[in-house]
């Protein structure tokens, strides 16, 4: 364990914030005796397997029902998980096949892990969930605790190996003051519901880990990604200094977004559920950039009435009043599989059938949530815009923006989150009327890197030169008659959102707990000076130079920002 006071781990800053405080270390889940007996009563050890899956599904349905917004969703969907049949008859195979309960259960879900990792894209993100469940039943079925969050009896800073959403949901604000997690990436589970916790995190700090021994005082910048191990009193004193800048440097600004100079960047907030819309309109943000509608598909087995989606899209409306609410339609396909749409097997689903590639196929489907938002949209006062996902083509353009006008939304959009649509933004751009730019997709692709592969996070990052570059072309291509925002995860960096606002960029959507960094840090610059720092970002040869570059040119001002 070293004890060096100048030793920084190095990971994955998710969730801005600086915390101090011991370290509690979450046990490493009991695995399966490798020496497991065959059970002497086949039948009774399948009975067995089959209560503790369903022991599980209820516990982590009853943490749903008390959790809120996209917590309680993604538990619900980890209870699913427990109560898949072919789960189940995976584990009873191997239990005639002559393994231990424990080790059938082991075995089951790893299969399913290796089939959902091939996958790839939103599949993959659920593993993490899926080896929760097992580390549950395995718990179960040797008489075990539960894994989960340890008692703390002070307030304390996280370690895990990774957190499952039953872990993160369950976190105090009281007890947890910070994550710190061995692997994860910046749109992994913890990330999403840290930053809506407004919790510190940082992710992917590999081996670091073994260097945080419970009872050992950290500090941890969830905006930097730094961990330091055991710091002096004098290093203490310095980041709380720095901490203490940081919130007076954002408690001083409020309102509209807008650089030094009075340019106006609309600071928009991702929502994902009606609790999610009903939290955010309670904070400082002009409306939503991202309205993901999935959540009405997800887990279904049958699509959701028009009658039921106009409820849900007024509940949301309403929650914004007269303010800006964009929302996304349907963005499914091989990657998120929806039971009452065929997708047929396909090689990379990352590449295939989903977003609008999937609308097209399936016209219903998007016919039914235009009429829904049309309808919504005329019960309501908010300024309802329409945009689609993954559109790579002049031609899907049209033919989406067609499709939504005679639904009766006028406000039409498209997500640039492929780099033949940025690249070619004039012709894409040409029959609609704004482009959001998803950021966490556009990088992916740029860069044929899988999001979800941990040790590709260098690669995963939208200051990337070449992201930046992409990000203005499609500003050039929009002119001056169509606005382009940001709605992923580099909106809500205060760095990056200078350098996307010098491209060009005019509404940046993020985390509601991101907004108030970003708005500071757009006071603190003119947009001149916010167009010097995107050129010294562009010029750079490497996410990391880009960075750097950026820091020298911040106003002094703005340092306790970065």
């Amino acid at each position: 364990m070293a004890t060096d006071a100048s030793q920084t781990l190095e990971g994955i800053g998710v969730s801005s914030g600086v915390a101090i405080g011991p370290v509690v270390r979450m046990a490493d889940p009991v695995r399966p005796p490798a020496d497991e007996p065959s059970p002497s009563d086949v039948d009774e050890a399948v009975t067995r397997v089959r209560d503790a899956l369903d022991v599980v599904a209820t516990e982590l349905d009853r943490r749903a029902a008390l959790a809120s917004s996209d917590a309680a969703d993604i538990l619900t969907a980890t209870a699913m998980m427990a109560r898949d049949p072919s789960l189940q008859a995976s584990a009873e195979r191997r239990l005639r096949d002559g393994s231990g309960p424990a080790t059938a259960v082991d075995d089951a879900v790893e299969e399913v892990c290796a089939s959902l990792e091939a996958v790839g894209g939103y599949l993959a993100e659920r593993v993490t969930d899926l080896r929760d469940v097992r580390d549950r039943v395995v718990a179960h079925l040797l008489g075990a605790p539960q894994p989960g969050i340890p008692a703390v009896d002070r307030p304390s800073v996280l370690v895990a190996h990774d957190l499952a959403p039953a872990d993160t949901a369950g976190l105090s604000r009281d007890e947890i003051l910070a994550i710190v997690t061995e692997a994860g990436g910046p749109t992994s589970h913890t990330a999403i519901l840290a930053a809506q916790m407004g919790l510190p995190a940082v992710v992917g700090i590999g081996a670091g880990r073994a260097e945080l021994a419970d009872g050992v005082v950290v500090a941890v910048d969830g905006g930097s990604g730094q961990v330091l191990v055991a710091p002096s009193e004098a290093a203490q004193a310095d980041w709380r200094q720095r901490a203490e800048q940081r919130a007076a440097r954002l408690s001083a600004f409020s309102g509209p977004g807008r650089t030094s100079d009075g340019v106006p960047v609309s600071l928009l907030a991702n929502i994902g559920t009606v609790d999610d819309a009903k939290a955010a309109a309670e904070a400082d943000v002009e409306g939503v950039g991202l309205f993901r509608t999935e959540f009405l598909y997800l887990d279904r087995s049958a699509a959701p009435t028009i009658a039921e989606q106009t409820d849900t899209y007024v509940a949301v409306l309403q929650a914004f009043g007269t303010r800006r609410v964009v929302v996304r339609t349907l963005d499914a396909g091989a990657d998120k599989p929806l039971p009452f749409v065929q997708h047929g097997e396909e090689e990379n689903p990352a590449l295939g059938v989903r977003g609008l590639r999937l609308a097209r196929r399936s016209t219903a489907l998007l016919d039914d949530q235009l009429a829904a938002l049309a309808a919504a949209a005329q019960q309501c006062e908010a300024d309802v815009w329409v945009m689609a996902p993954m559109v790579a083509t002049a031609e899907e353009a049209q033919w989406f923006a067609a499709r939504a006008r005679a639904a009766g939304l006028p406000k039409v959009g498209v997500m640039v989150e492929v780099p033949a649509a940025a690249l070619r933004s004039g012709d894409v751009l040409a029959d609609v009327d704004f482009a959001s730019i998803g950021t966490n997709d556009l990088t992916q692709y740029t860069l044929a890197a899988d999001r979800m592969l941990g040790e590709l996070a260098p690669l995963l990052d939208a200051w990337q030169p070449s992201v930046l570059d992409l990000v203005a072309a499609t500003v050039a291509g929009a002119g001056d008659t169509r606005s382009v925002g940001v709605c992923g995860e580099a909106a809500g960096d205060p760095l990056l959102a200078l350098v996307l606002v010098g491209l060009g960029v005019t509404s940046l959507s993020m985390a509601p707990t991101k907004v108030p960094a970003v708005r500071a840090a757009l006071a603190l610059h003119d947009h001149a000076r916010c167009a010097e720092i995107a050129a010294a970002a562009r010029a750079a040869t490497s996410a990391e130079t880009a960075r750097a570059a950026v820091v020298e040119l911040l106003a002094p001002e703005a340092r306790p920002l970065a």
